[in-house]
C-alpha cells in the first residue's frame, strides 16, 4: 500500500478540484475544460489518472471534449467534472458539481452533503452496503434521488474500478472495507422526476486498452505500444493521440482497435428519463481510527 503517493495524488488532485469549483465556466468550451484541468493537474507533478469528464445536464458521466469539442457551457448547466491524478499510478480520483443556475443549487448540495455523511462514518470494517444507505437516506431525505446504477469503486495501482463497489442505494450484502485499501465514494443525485437510473448514451469518447496483443497493423500496433506507455490500462481520450497522430488517422486507427477488441470504448451514461444529475467524489484510505480522505482540502 502506497499511502505516501495516494496522499500526494489526492493533495493534487483536490487543489485542482477547488479551483473548478470557483472558477466561471460559462461561455468555455468543453474542450478548453478538459485541456485546462489536465493541464492544472499536470503542472502541480502528477499525471492524470484519466480524461477529465466534463458531464453535462441528463449526462451523468463520461463525457470527456473531442477534439476542438464546441459544446459550450451555458449559465442554465450543471456540469460534472470528475477529474483524476495519478504518481506512479496510484490514484486520487474526485469530482465537483459546477452550477450556475440557483434552481439546482439543492440537487448539488444532496450530492455533496451525501458524500460528506458516507466520510463520516467510515472506518477499517464498515459494510459498503451502510455507506449506500447513508448515502440514499440523505439524499432522500432531501427531496431527491440517488442513482442506483452508479458507484464508488476501489482503487489499485493502475486501476480506476478495481473490482469492488461502493453503492449509492441500501444494498443486500457487500464487503466490508479493509484497512489501508483506497476507494473512490461518488454519490450521483437527480430530480424527483428522475428514474434514478443511467442508460448508456450513442457517444463513447473514452477509451482504455484491453490487450497487448499485436494486430498484425503497424501503426496500430504503434497506438498501442504508445497508449501503455503513457496510459499504461488507465483510460484516455483521442485528444490525447493527436500530438501523434493526425485527428483522422488518429480515429481510424482508434475505431480498429476497439473492433479488434485491444481497447474498449466506454459510452456516457445518462439519465434515464433525462433529469439533471448532480455528482460529488472523494477518494479515502480507512484505518482502524477512521480515514484518510486523500482528496480533502485540509
Amino acid at each position: 500500500m502506497q499511502t505516501e503517493q495516494y496522499i500526494k495524488a489526492g493533495k493534487i488532485a483536490s487543489e485542482v478540484r477547488e479551483m473548478v469549483r470557483v472558477k466561471d465556466w460559462i461561455g468555455k468550451s468543453v474542450f478548453e475544460i478538459c485541456e485546462e484541468v489536465e493541464g492544472e493537474i499536470k503542472k502541480r507533478g502528477a499525471k492524470c489518472a484519466f480524461p477529465v469528464n466534463a458531464s453535462i445536464n441528463e449526462i451523468a458521466a463520461h463525457y470527456t471534449a473531442e477534439p476542438n469539442d464546441p459544446i459550450t457551457i451555458k449559465d442554465t448547466d450543471l456540469v460534472k467534472i470528475d477529474l483524476g491524478a495519478q504518481i506512479d499510478g496510484y490514484i486520487a480520483d474526485t469530482a465537483v458539481t459546477v452550477c450556475y443556475d440557483a434552481q439546482f443549487d439543492g440537487l448539488v448540495q444532496a450530492a455533496e452533503e451525501a458524500l460528506a455523511n458516507a466520510m463520516s462514518m467510515i472506518k477499517t470494517g464498515v459494510k459498503a452496503s451502510d455507506i449506500g444507505r447513508t448515502i440514499e437516506t440523505t439524499i432522500k431525505k432531501m427531496g431527491f434521488k440517488p442513482i442506483a446504477n452508479l458507484s464508488g469503486h476501489s482503487l489499485d495501482q493502475y486501476t480506476i474500478h478495481a473490482g469492488k463497489s461502493i453503492p449509492n442505494i441500501w444494498s443486500i450484502g457487500g464487503f466490508s472495507l479493509s484497512e489501508n485499501s483506497a476507494y473512490a465514494c461518488e454519490p450521483f443525485v437527480t430530480t424527483e422526476q428522475g428514474g434514478g437510473f443511467v442508460r448508456n448514451g450513442q457517444i463513447k469518447n473514452i477509451f482504455a486498452l484491453n490487450s497487448r496483443k499485436k494486430t498484425k497493423n503497424d501503426e496500430a500496433d504503434r497506438m498501442l505500444d504508445f497508449i501503455w506507455e503513457n496510459c499504461n490500462m488507465l483510460p484516455f481520450a483521442l485528444r490525447w493521440l493527436t500530438n501523434e497522430w493526425e485527428e483522422k488517422k488518429a480515429r481510424e486507427l482508434l475505431d480498429f482497435l476497439v473492433k479488434k477488441k485491444a481497447v474498449q470504448a466506454y459510452p456516457i451514461l445518462i439519465e434515464v428519463n433525462e433529469q439533471r444529475v448532480a455528482q460529488a467524489e472523494h477518494t479515502f484510505i480507512p484505518n482502524e481510527n477512521g480515514v484518510i480522505v486523500t482528496t480533502r482540502v485540509e
